[in-house]
């Protein structure tokens, strides 16, 4: 069985299984082309609530940038599956965005604090997938890109992670409101595990 040590960001509750890392080397290709849909999906994401909060303007100039480092990870994707001969095309998306994103609550501003939170716990997962691919993959150039990609995955949660912890609610002070991100961000975290731990396995980025 595949060893899936690799250095994480610690807010997640549990590890990769083995098997998922077994499956996704065995399809190497689905994984790439999923791993095209998810960065096109994660710059959507960072638009669209840029599009939502636009009086915030620490927030958009952060989401800014990560749409912008998100549509040039999707684009080397692209230029990968080009090179391998793998045309772009859809794909069945697994349940972990959506199931995730149901989590988020509909009453601002915990709305906002909720979508800041579920996006950088999926920067994290890809953060420790993506590195377990650079890890592993017998492809030394492949291998390479997805190590090289980690450091983007550790930023954009460090970004969304300090837009929440920023972000005061109701007036609260700030220790009251650190408290109060640093539960949720942990709640989430759990459900983000638990998820995981039970979808249909399939050779996808999040499964």
């Amino acid at each position: 069985m595949i060893a899936t040590t690799n250095p994480t960001i610690n807010i997640l509750c549990q590890p990769t299984s083995a098997d998922w890392l077994e499956q996704a080397l065995a399809n190497i290709d689905t994984i790439l082309l999923d791993h095209s849909h998810c960065e096109r999906k994660a710059a959507s994401t960072a638009i669209n609530m840029m599009f939502r909060y636009p009086s915030n303007h620490k927030l958009v100039r952060q989401l800014t940038a990560i749409a912008q480092e998100e549509l040039e990870h999707f684009e080397q994707v692209n230029q990968i599956l080009e090179r391998r001969g793998i045309p772009l095309a859809p794909l069945n998306a697994p349940p972990y965005g959506k199931r995730l994103m149901s989590q988020v609550r509909t009453q601002e501003p915990y709305r906002l604090l909720d979508s800041l939170l579920v996006s950088g716990l999926i920067e994290a997962r890809s953060h420790e997938r993506l590195g377990l691919l650079g890890s592993h993959l017998p492809d030394p150039q492949l291998a390479a890109f997805y190590r090289g990609l980690m450091a983007s995955e550790a930023r954009h949660f460090g970004i969304y992670w300090l837009l929440a912890d920023t972000y005061i609610i109701g007036g609260a002070s700030v220790p009251e409101h650190r408290s109060l991100v640093q539960t949720r961000l942990k709640e989430l975290a759990i459900f983000e595990s638990d998820l995981l731990a039970n979808l249909h396995p399939e050779p996808r980025v999040h499964s």
